[in-house]
């Protein structure tokens, strides 16, 4: 095994579940390496684009025209990067492409698409695809998207205009030139996940003064013969019948339920010398079988005899204490199922924001139109979520602030209104805002507990009434930067 689990630290941890890339400080890997080892798929998946058009433009005098789609990627910073090229279909005003074009679909990021469609002219047909120069090519179009207006969409089909810019700069006038199909599949080859409980009984003992600490390590056998590593368990100390937590192993991670797995029982060591006790081969479907027969399998162990190996059978006995096999939906099958996410907002209307009338408060409307702090803060994740939400109505608050003429209220409607909490958008959100600074004046302490009541409300009643929905209510605030903090004490910060 080497130098398979080590460290006590990292060798003694629970693994106990799918491989994955180890992560590397990026949160999502983390929260992605979590959900994985627990049977379950994180929030972002691999996504397969088709594109077919309609009504495009001919550019050809004696044919019709020879259509092309390259997509690109739309940076926040605004550059955009080509990403695939379809091939070229001949003479044809409604095409559909046969090349795909895979990216990872992240719920959390805003992934801008650009696609133009390009007439490839009939002296470029023999050149290579992705060697032709797209200045040398005429515009049918292009339009763009974001990756989550895709797959909202019920049938995971979005219809967009094609539009062509004209090629004066002076023009702001834009020609409708057909339309543009993007269809969007998971690609997923299974999704189904075994859910093991494994244990031993009369394991050998490895070390001299003490039982052995072991742990289990299962492997899968590709064609060369070579065994990879999918899991581990954790280490148990002193224990000769050892059960282990639960194992979650994906169908696909492992090639499929019959395909051979190694399981391996060692004895660990701080040195990362590990002995190995016994060892088995079964299938996810042999061990289904050694579960519902309620049988042990024998370990063994290769011991060499004269100038060959042979498998000694052991007393050691491995039993498989669960078996079960799972379906494991993704987020993009619970938005298939009409599951929407309904995105509420509560803002900070306390003093310790600063003077909204002054440039070093928070709250402070420039006339520029430079977003504030909490602008940003309800545009960077509004526009997000904004697309999970089916009719685009937030529930928006404010705490901290007193009303004219009125009490210091710790939640109170954004919108002014006495009767309803509901604004339409993201812009409505901003509006509501805008307005509230100039109808509260601002005032403390600040409170978080009326705003949650008030959300688990909201919450509750759309439960009530057996409705799909998740709820995420956002509370944009300020604290003070501690004098340990890189910052003068005096400093806010928005949270």
């Amino acid at each position: 095994m080497g130098n398979c689990c080590s460290d006590v630290g990292g060798g003694m941890a629970a693994v106990s579940g799918a491989a994955s890339s180890a992560a590397t400080g990026n949160q999502n890997d983390a929260v992605d390496m979590y959900l994985r080892s627990h049977g379950i798929h994180g929030l972002f998946s691999q996504i397969e684009l088709s594109f077919s058009a309609t009504s495009l433009r001919d550019r050809d005098v004696f044919s019709k025209s020879d259509p092309m789609v390259v997509v690109y990627i739309k940076e926040r910073d605004g550059a955009i990067n080509e990403v695939f090229r379809t091939e070229v279909v001949l003479n044809s005003l409604t095409p559909t492409w046969i090349a795909k074009y895979t990216i990872t679909y992240h719920f959390e990021v805003v992934q801008n698409l650009l696609f133009k469609v390009f007439d490839v002219d009939t002296q470029y047909h023999n050149v290579e695809m992705k060697m032709l120069k797209l200045e040398e090519q005429q515009s049918l179009g292009e339009a763009c998207c974001i990756l989550s207006e895709i797959v909202t969409k019920p049938n995971r089909s979005l219809t967009l205009d094609l539009i062509r810019r004209e090629e004066s700069v002076s023009s702001t006038h834009s020609q409708h030139c057909g339309k543009l199909t993007v269809h969007a599949e998971e690609c997923f080859s299974s999704k189904s996940t075994a859910d093991i409980i494994l244990r031993c009984i009369d394991l050998e003992s490895k070390d001299l003064f003490s039982k052995s600490d072991p742990f289990l390590v299962i492997s899968k056998l590709v064609e060369s013969g070579i065994s990879i590593p999918v899991c581990k368990t954790e280490v148990l100390k002193n224990d000769h019948n050892p059960t282990w937590k639960p194992v979650f192993l994906n169908i696909q991670q492992v090639g499929s339920k019959d395909s051979p797995l190694v399981i391996e029982c060692f004895n660990f060591n701080s040195n990362g010398k590990h002995d190995l006790i016994g060892k088995v081969q079964k299938s996810l479907a042999d061990l289904e079988k050694l579960h519902l027969g309620r049988e042990g399998e024998n370990l063994y162990l290769p011991t060499l005899v004269g100038h060959n190996y042979e498998n000694k059978i052991l007393n050691s006995k491995l039993l498989v204490d669960k078996f079960s096999e799972t379906a494991q939906n993704t987020f993009l099958d619970y938005l298939a199922g009409g599951f929407e996410l309904n995105f509420m907002v509560a803002i900070d209307f306390t003093a310790s924001n600063g003077n909204p009338r002054l440039p070093d408060s928070l709250h402070y409307i420039d006339p520029s139109g430079r977003l504030n702090a909490y602008q940003k803060a309800i545009y960077e994740v509004g526009e997000v979520l904004q697309f999970y939400d089916a009719d685009k109505r937030y529930p928006a608050w404010g705490f901290g602030a007193r009303p004219i003429d009125g009490p210091v209220s710790h939640c109170f409607n954004l919108n002014g209104s006495s009767n309803y909490c509901e604004v339409q958008g993201i812009q409505g959100i901003m509006m509501a805002y805008t307005s509230a600074l100039f109808n509260v004046s601002l005032a403390g302490p600040t409170l978080f507990g009326h705003v949650i009541n008030r959300a688990s409300v909201v919450a509750c009643d759309s439960l009530s009434t057996g409705a799909k929905k998740y709820f995420v209510l956002l509370i944009i605030t300020v604290r003070y930067i501690k004098e340990t903090d890189c910052f003068p004490s005096s400093q806010l910060k928005l949270i």
